[in-house]
C-alpha cells in the first residue's frame, strides 16, 4: 500500500477533527482526497507539523486535532515526542505514515527502516502508542488521552496535483474552521 491510499483510509475516520499534514506529496494527496477547510497544509515546514498539532491541540482542548506526518519529519524533529508526551494533550492523535522514505525529496531512504517507531514511542511514555492495523482509528480519536500511530506504507509519491491555494488562503480559511 502506498501512502495515498493510507491518507485516503485515515480520512474515512475523520468527521469534524482539525487536520495538521505533513509538508510536500502527504498534502498534496490529502488535498486531492478530501480537500475541507478543517485541513491545514503545511508549506515548507518539515518537521513541524507534529509542533502545530500539540499548539493546536493545547489552545482547542476542544478539538480533536489529528497530525498527519511522516516517518523523515519525526526524525527531524524527535523532541517533540517528549514534549507532546510531557505535556499529554488528550485531544492528539499524531499518526506517522513511515514509508521509510524522505517521500517529497526523491524518496531517499529514512533511518526509520532501522526502528520500531512504535517502541520509540512507547518507550517516551505514550501508553496509545500502535500500529494502524492494531486499531480502530475513530475510537483512538475519541480516547482522553494523547495517542501515537505508524501506519506502514511502501515509498512512492502519487500524481497528485500541486495545491492550488495559496498560503495565506490556507491559513485564512483553517482558522475559520478553528473559530467554529
Amino acid at each position: 500500500m502506498a501512502r495515498f491510499e493510507a491518507i485516503y483510509e485515515i480520512m474515512e475516520y475523520i468527521d469534524d477533527e482539525l487536520i495538521i499534514c505533513n509538508i510536500g506529496f502527504p498534502s498534496r494527496e490529502l488535498y486531492e482526497i478530501n480537500d475541507r477547510d478543517e485541513n491545514f497544509y503545511m508549506i515548507g515546514s518539515m518537521g513541524l507539523a507534529s509542533s502545530i498539532g500539540f499548539g493546536l491541540a493545547l489552545a482547542r482542548d476542544d478539538k480533536d486535532i489529528v497530525v498527519i506526518d511522516g516517518d523523515g519529519s519525526l526524525l527531524m524533529n524527535m523532541g517533540s515526542l517528549v514534549t507532546i508526551f510531557a505535556n499529554k494533550p488528550r485531544n492528539l492523535t499524531w499518526i506517522v505514515i513511515d514509508n521509510g522514505a524522505y517521500g517529497s525529496t526523491g524518496n531517499q531512504d529514512t533511518y526509520a527502516q532501522k526502528l520500531d517507531l512504535v517502541d520509540i514511542a512507547k518507550s517516551v511514555g505514550f501508553k496509545n502508542s500502535y500500529n494502524f492495523s492494531e486499531i480502530n482509528l475513530k475510537e483512538i480519536i475519541g480516547s482522553d488521552d494523547a495517542s501515537f500511530i505508524v501506519y506502514k506504507t511502501e515509498p512512492g509519491n502519487s500524481k497528485a496535483p500541486i495545491i492550488d491555494l495559496d498560503p495565506i488562503t490556507i491559513k485564512n480559511r483553517f482558522m475559520k474552521a478553528i473559530e467554529k
